[in-house]
């Protein structure tokens, strides 16, 4: 890790959990796009009201980066990369859009929004995503939907 305050974080969650001390090191990273999204969102992981996100498998694809897994850590932070907690990874599904429940944008958004809100977000966020690639959005394609707990805070 190249983040400071997530080194230290995560210094700090190993002191007392010495099972984890040969665990790959967490990602730290902001959810969103956007530091009013991405501040609001650690707040709300750190809260334990955010307990999901969601990433285009597509977008994930062209950026190289892998699915999560089941037991990831993962380094919350604001937009500024100041650590926030600790969560882990418990669920990794793969759905199309358009299947998307209530049950889990209730999980990811803390119950704040209905589906049809949801999706309309996402919606927004994953055509400025894909743009780069220069590929669209469509109901039909694949959402990495990950779900986590929260392990560790200040």
């Amino acid at each position: 890790m190249e983040n400071a305050s997530a080194n230290n974080m995560w210094g700090d969650y190993l002191k007392n959990h010495l099972e984890d001390v040969f665990h790959e090191a967490p990602k730290a990273r902001h959810f969103c796009d956007n530091e009013q999204d991405a501040n609001e969102s650690a707040r709300l992981v750190k809260a334990g009201v955010k307990k999901a996100t969601s990433n285009s498998l597509l977008g994930l694809q062209y950026r190289n980066e892998p699915l999560p897994k089941i037991g990831d850590y993962t380094v919350v932070t604001t937009w500024e990369g100041i650590a926030q907690c600790i969560v882990e990874t418990t669920k990794v599904t793969l759905k199309p859009l358009f299947s998307i429940d209530e049950e889990f944008v209730e999980m990811e958004s803390g119950g704040a929004k209905s589906l049809a809100h949801w999706k309309e977000i996402q919606w927004d966020y994953y055509t400025r995503e894909l743009a780069e690639f220069e590929r669209l959005p469509r109901e039909s394609m694949i959402v990495v939907c990950q779900e986590f707990k929260k392990v560790f805070e200040r």
